[in-house]
């Protein structure tokens, strides 16, 4: 899978992600500074399902009527270590193929999804 990984996913994350086959690019290294409407605008263009902790993502595509052509994976789960954030991450990420098209949360009870609004970056 493509993925850019937000500033704040973990360096051992992106690692665990790489290595377990996926095509990472992290927004820390590749984005520096980059604001939330740019990096959800480089995961629609390329059709990429973005990885990340913050919240605001999910504001950008339902209140802002966001995209469709991506997919959204918001980590919410309370993780003491970057070992099993990469681990949870991972795991969580292997155990479904439909990630594009849908926003979800990966929580301590498992993975809530939901489909992203039919609408592009640009709100047409």
């Amino acid at each position: 899978m493509r993925i850019p990984a937000a500033e704040n996913i973990p360096r051992m994350a992106v690692e665990a992600l790489v290595a377990a086959g996926h095509e990472v690019s992290w927004v820390r290294a590749e984005m520096p500074g980059a604001d939330d409407r740019q990096v959800l605008a480089h995961a629609v263009k390329n059709g990429l399902v973005l990885l990340t902790f913050d919240k605001d993502f999910g504001d950008l595509a339902f209140l802002q009527r966001l995209p469709h052509s991506c997919g959204i994976v918001l980590v919410r789960t309370r993780l003491p270590s970057p070992e099993l954030a990469a681990q949870r991450i991972v795991s969580v990420l292997a155990s479904r193929t439909d990630w594009v098209g849908h926003f979800s949360v990966i929580d301590e009870s498992g993975i809530r999804m939901r489909p992203l609004p039919p609408t592009d970056i640009a709100g047409t």
